[in-house]
């Protein structure tokens, strides 16, 4: 979930620069992930054939709910501040739980935690930093214009300017104003 949330997060930030995207991307990961894990769990204790079924549930529950709420912690620095800074937060805040976590896995295991520590964080790092780069990838390959939306109040009434930055076939970049009402 932590490596899966911080890919989503790096690559949709890279190829898309938007708030709105890193967050519609952390609710989508954290539901899909969330419910495709405790499904796993689900299908995992049922076939043992010997649970009771309200342990099963159990389980179910308890890892979905586990995995949604540490998807949703990476909300928290995008709310609350401007966007690079807010990655770079979520960035450490994510390796730091993939270590403790890997910590008290392999103190579970019974297994030097140091190996499994740097194993994980290097696979995460590995992870961030390709999906950095196909998201900036896709951005410049599928050569989409840029959308930046500004509101303005009027009364009570809210309007939005989007402007698009279209590419030319010189590679010139033109202003086009849009009023959109909300």
């Amino acid at each position: 979930g932590v490596i899966t949330t911080l890919g989503l997060m790096v690559g949709l930030h890279s190829g898309t620069h938007s708030r709105t995207v890193v967050i519609g991307g952390i609710l989508t990961i954290a539901i899909a992930d969330a419910m495709s894990d405790a499904l796993g769990m689900h299908v995992a204790e049922e076939s043992k054939n010997n649970g009771v079924v309200s342990e099963i549930w159990e389980s179910t529950i308890t890892t979905f709910v586990a995995k949604f709420l540490i998807a949703l912690t990476f909300v928290v620095p995008v709310l609350l501040l401007p966007l690079d800074v807010a990655m770079t937060v979520s960035v450490g805040w994510g390796l730091m739980l993939l270590g403790v976590l890997s910590y008290l896995l392999a103190r579970a295991q019974q297994i030097p935690a140091w190996k499994v520590i740097v194993e994980h964080v290097v696979i995460g790092i590995s992870v961030i930093a390709i999906t950095h780069y196909v998201g900036g990838w896709i951005d410049s390959a599928l050569g989409l214009p840029e959308v930046d939306s500004v509101s303005h109040r009027k009364g009570r009434e809210t309007e939005h300017v989007v402007r698009l930055w279209l590419r030319s076939s010189h590679g010139d970049r033109s202003i086009v104003p849009e009023a959109l009402p909300r």
